[in-house]
């Protein structure tokens, strides 16, 4: 290595750039970055007084006349940390309406007053926040363009998926279509205004599929509801005309069958609350809204599905079991021998007879899905997998029944059938396609695990005009509207994402951010929906809600990474649109070649069995090259792979953009890795304590937690928490009484307690209060430090009483991690914002060298290094 990458904070640059997610391993020109960079949130400025509740009511509710629409390629955002800072800094700017921000495609769509604000001033902001910014004219320009998702049922194979694709793509209108078999979906990128999604429902069900909608590109606005009570079309008119007269309707569909009424609105006027309202005060009350269960659809047709292949399966092995044993155990077994090959008529037997009952309901009852699929596929014009599975088992079928039908009209032609053949592969493709959907299954359970992140309820506040809270109601968090205000109490999950308008807390963010430790929230601060309130009341005002919320932008991506091809997928399925008729012609090839060898006698009459003749054992030739291939492995492969590990990543915390990256990572060299939460737990801990008086350790303690108890610090609840440890019993749960308790932000706290002055902090808070610091102590500070520890100082009575050593210790199996990439040939580099000291300290214990660590890195300074590294191409 000649490049040595330890350097000083003040070499580094500080432009901010990107923003890398925890465990989202992003390979870029041979680099990797695992671990999260701390998101960075713009805060709006709040005037002191009550004001601070109404501050924000008003945005984006009138449409002024000089409007105008711009969108803008924004080079940078991979996360949605990254997109909320560059909202939150459009939306400073004055005349702003609207900001519409798309991660997946790096883009930005903003509605803005022209007489206010011009598009440079946006453009310019947006790089003042440190991405890329483009204004793209030319789209703007455009055909509009929406994506719709709709669940593909009755696909059995890549034929079915790429036959699909094909039919879609050729539809007016239609700009993109991905068909993911693994997933049963597809995504269509279509103009509204030339076809809608009903014209592609019924393209789908036209090419012998069937299509169910699953959301569409206005989904941010568009909620579905569950109407009981509306039986009659008078009471679904009864229900659209009270739901119109509210503001904000844009359109409204009602399915009487499910009861399921869809409506699409202006989030920022209306709301799903507004609407079971209006619905339940129609006519005499006699209806009851509901938020509609969208997933129990597709999870009821899921768990169906698994059920019938299981069925299936199970039947085919009733029948199948008996023919295997009859045609290649019994046959060994001299008494069963004797009494299979029995003579029925002619030279028929009672073992052919049995294998001819027992493999028939396999054939043609089990087996009738193929059957189904074969015609379907052909009558559209291509060939799947049903059709090379259907010939190839009806080849060894009929070529049977042609063999014990010749058998039972002979006296001397004895039958060679393939009964087993048959029902065996049909059992083993069925239980290929039982351990496909259940495969399947892991994706949707995945993402259900991401969205119950999200707390079921939520605390609505009502606030009147003076800003105090009048009423208090528990509502369902999916009828949390626009500018609602959500009381978040210490250990409840944030309900949406949001300001925070009142309150002081810690939040934990490390299932968005990576970062483990509580990031403090104050008045004007963002929170994320799913994080949990650690410790104080929060008051937040919803700023966005359903959709748009990073939980579901991460949900979003996990779902988009798994409609995501992969290179060699792409390849696979390429050859697999010809695969069956290759199979088919070369079957056909085989059949023909040694039947055009046994005429000229191309090879020795011995070879020939003495139960066949030449076109039998060419037959028997070219049925075995048509089942052999009928294994569909070729098309499901890949995608299954990239289904089950994006989808059990997700569960685990690792997001992976598609299939892109997984097959990009055998490229990568270096992997850099930051310290909190990622090497180590994220949890501080006390590990050591130094006394320089005589006093019992847990009389300390007493004194130290009964000041600390008071603090909301992640530090100070470390200590409490070893105070605990240390009392051993949870008889006593009170500390003793803290008097004239002060906390001073950075530096520590103070009380007295027992009437002692007990003050606990760092060293500027010593020296500040005019407290000695003895050699011994700064020594055991030194120390602490050089150990990657947190030295925390104790004094009372104005007098130094000990040291408190606090760390955030080592993920147990992160030297084994390093070790097995330093085996791999893959450099580890360590890029944090901790001090110097902790993080030389932290790459000794996992074996890092400490040239390839970088210490006191602000986040964009993390991005930049990962830039150089890309550059440098570390071998």
């Amino acid at each position: 290595m000649a490049k040595t990458f330890q350097q000083k904070p003040n070499d580094q640059k500080e432009n901010l750039s990107t923003c890398f997610n925890q465990k989202n391993i992003k390979r870029v020109k041979g680099v990797v970055l695992a671990k999260t960079i701390q998101n960075i949130f713009s805060k709006p400025h709040f005037p002191k007084g009550n004001s601070i509740y109404s501050e924000y009511e008003e945005k984006g509710n009138n449409i002024q006349e000089n409007e105008a629409n711009a969108l803008f390629s924004v080079i940078g955002m991979t996360c949605s940390a990254c997109a909320a800072s560059v909202e939150n800094a459009i939306k400073k700017l004055p005349g702003i309406k609207l900001v519409v921000i798309d991660v997946l495609n790096n883009k930005a769509q903003v509605i803005f007053n022209a007489s206010l604000v011009y598009e440079e001033m946006i453009r310019d902001t947006i790089e003042d926040v440190g991405f890329q910014a483009k204004l793209l004219k030319e789209e703007m320009n455009q055909k509009s363009s929406q994506v719709c998702r709709i669940q593909v049922n009755g696909m059995t194979c890549t034929s079915c998926s790429t036959t699909l694709e094909s039919a879609l793509q050729v539809i007016p209108g239609v700009h993109k279509a991905q068909v993911a078999l693994a997933t049963q979906e597809a995504e269509i990128c279509y103009d509204p205004k030339i076809v809608d999604y009903n014209q592609l429902l019924e393209a789908i069900g036209n090419t012998g599929f069937e299509g169910k909608l699953i959301s569409t590109g206005d989904d941010k606005s568009r909620i579905l509801l569950k109407v009981d009570g509306a039986n009659t079309e008078n009471c679904v008119k009864l229900i659209k005309n009270s739901l119109l007269e509210l503001q904000g309707i844009q359109e409204i569909d009602f399915d009487l069958q499910l009861k399921k009424l869809s409506a699409t609105y202006r989030a920022d006027v209306t709301g799903p609350r507004d609407f079971i309202r209006a619905i339940e005060s129609t006519g005499t009350g006699c209806f009851k809204a509901s938020i509609f269960p969208e997933g129990r659809e597709r999870d009821e047709h899921r768990h169906q599905e698994i059920r019938q292949y299981h069925r299936a399966f199970l039947w085919c092995l009733v029948f199948t079991v008996p023919v295997f044993f009859t045609s290649m155990v019994f046959m060994y077994i001299p008494g069963l021998k004797n009494v299979l090959e029995t003579k029925v008529v002619n030279m028929l037997n009672i073992g052919e007879v049995l294998r001819w009952a027992l493999s028939t309901p396999v054939q043609f009852i089990i087996g009738r899905k193929f059957y189904i699929g074969a015609y379907i596929a052909l009558s559209h014009g291509y060939a799947n997998m049903d059709v090379l599975i259907a010939l190839g088992t009806n080849a060894a079928y009929f070529y049977s029944v042609y063999s014990v039908l010749r058998a039972a009209t002979s006296p001397t032609f004895k039958a060679s059938d393939f009964f087993e053949t048959s029902s065996m592969l049909i059992s083993f493709i069925l239980l290929g396609k039982y351990l496909e959907v259940l495969a399947r299954g892991k994706t949707s359970e995945a993402i259900a695990k991401l969205m119950d992140l999200a707390p079921k309820t939520a605390t609505l506040l009502t606030i009147d005009d003076k800003g105090n809270v009048v009423n208090e109601e528990e509502v369902d968090s999916r009828l949390i509207q626009k500018n609602d205000v959500i009381k978040t109490i210490p250990g409840s999950k944030v309900a949406c994402d949001g300001l925070v308008i009142w309150g002081q807390s810690h939040t934990n963010e490390s299932m968005i951010t990576g970062e483990s430790r509580p990031v403090t929230k104050r008045t004007g601060d963002m929170v994320i929906g799913g994080t949990l309130n650690e410790n104080g009341v929060l008051h937040i005002k919803a700023t966005r809600v359903g959709s748009e919320t990073a939980l579901s932008q991460i949900v979003r991506l996990v779902e988009s990474a798994q409609m995501a091809k992969a290179p060699v997928q792409r390849f696979a399925d390429h050859i697999s649109k010809y695969f069956v008729p290759l199979v088919i012609a070369l079957s056909f090839c085989t059949w023909v070649s040694w039947f055009l060898a046994g005429m000229f006698k191309a090879y020795p009459r011995t070879w020939i069995p003495s139960s066949m003749d030449s076109f039998e054992l060419a037959l028997q030739f070219g049925i075995s090259v048509m089942v052999v291939a009928c294994p569909c492995a070729l098309g499901l492969a890949t995608p299954t792979a990239v289904m089950v590990g994006t989808g059990v990543g997700a569960s685990l915390g690792v997001l992976i953009k598609g299939g892109q990256a997984l097959e990009s990572a055998r490229e990568v060299n270096c992997i850099v890795f930051d310290k909190t939460g990622t090497l180590t737990i994220g949890k501080p801990m006390v590990v050591n304590t130094r006394l320089f008086k005589t006093m019992v350790p847990q009389e300390f303690y007493e004194l130290i937690a009964a000041a600390e108890v008071n603090s909301d610090h992640p530090l100070a609840k470390a200590i409490v928490e070893y105070a605990k440890k240390l009392r051993g019993s949870e008889e006593k749960l009170i500390w003793p009484e803290a008097l004239n308790f002060e906390s001073i932000t950075g530096q520590g706290v103070k009380a007295i307690i027992c009437n002692k002055e007990v003050i606990v902090g760092n060293k500027s808070l010593m020296l500040e209060e005019e407290i000695a610091i003895p050699v011994e102590a700064e020594e055991a500070l030194a120390e602490t430090e050089g150990l990657a520890q947190t030295g925390i100082l104790v004094s009372i009575h104005k007098e130094l009483i000990g040291v408190l050593a606090i760390s955030d210790p080592l993920k147990p199996e992160a030297p084994e991690v390093i070790s097995i990439l330093k085996s791999m040939n893959i450099e580890s580099m360590i890029v944090t914002g901790d001090n110097w000291g902790t993080a030389n300290a932290i790459a000794k214990q996992v074996g890092i060298d400490s040239k390839y660590v970088v210490a006191e890195a602000k986040p964009e300074q993390k991005a930049e290094k990962v830039k150089e590294l890309q550059e440098w191409q570390l071998v």
